[in-house]
């Protein structure tokens, strides 16, 4: 028994006509898709390098709008049922070869349909497990990432203050080195002003016991 006919599938659709592309090259991307839920199918796409990617994107969030616009679907409920591009009009052209003859050149077409319906029950419960379970994931490592944060916040803070301290632990000390250095040139000052007073007093002494021994002198000259 044969599957239903292409234009009688189920679901909400979304066709491109005469894009000037051959069908070989959509079906390659189309292939891709096919069967995926829309996200998922999103994903694929994006990072497809194909020239078809681009277009098919562009027929998939098409058909995605006529079934959240159109049928009331919930755009995260829905999958590619079915996807398919069918031969366009292929337009004949040629270019001059040698000894007179022409090259046959066909630009080909194709007609892009892309089917969107509803997943199933058991599917359904499936992806919202899985989303359930990436949320929570993803959760738990910003909350991770964040307590992280916060404690290399609280250990640089921690290594600030204890620099702080250790500076003014450093001020303290050189202060206190400076006062002992200023007491200690006081003192040698005082010690230096005391030996000059006592080498004054010696030489005083010296210049007094001279006089007297030169009166004396003098005195027993005269006699």
């Amino acid at each position: 028994m044969t599957g239903p006919k292409t234009n009688e599938r189920p679901g909400t659709r979304a066709v491109l006509r005469g894009y000037h592309m051959s069908a070989s090259k959509a079906r390659v991307v189309l292939d891709l898709i096919r069967g995926e839920d829309v996200n998922s199918a999103r994903e694929i796409l994006a990072l497809t390098s194909r020239e078809a990617a681009d277009v098919v994107g562009k027929v998939l969030a098409s058909a995605v709008a006529n079934a959240v616009n159109n049928d009331g679907l919930s755009a995260d409920e829905l999958y590619v049922s079915a996807a398919y591009a069918d031969e366009g009009v292929t337009m004949k052209r040629f270019s001059p070869r040698a000894r007179g003859r022409a090259g046959k050149i066909f630009k080909r077409a194709c007609h892009i349909t892309v089917i969107v319906s509803r997943l199933e029950e058991d599917r359904l419960e499936i992806l919202r497990a899985a989303r359930n379970a990436q949320a929570t994931a993803s959760r738990s490592r910003r909350v991770a990432s964040s307590r992280k944060r916060a404690d290399q916040q609280a250990s640089l803070n921690k290594r600030e203050a204890a620099a702080e301290a250790e500076a003014e632990l450093e001020a303290v000390e050189t202060d206190v080195v400076e006062t002992d250095v200023v007491e200690t040139d006081v003192t040698t000052d005082a010690v230096e002003t005391t030996e000059t007073t006592e080498t004054t007093e010696t030489t005083d002494e010296a210049v007094a016991s001279d006089e007297a021994t030169e009166v004396v002198e003098t005195e027993e000259t005269e006699k």
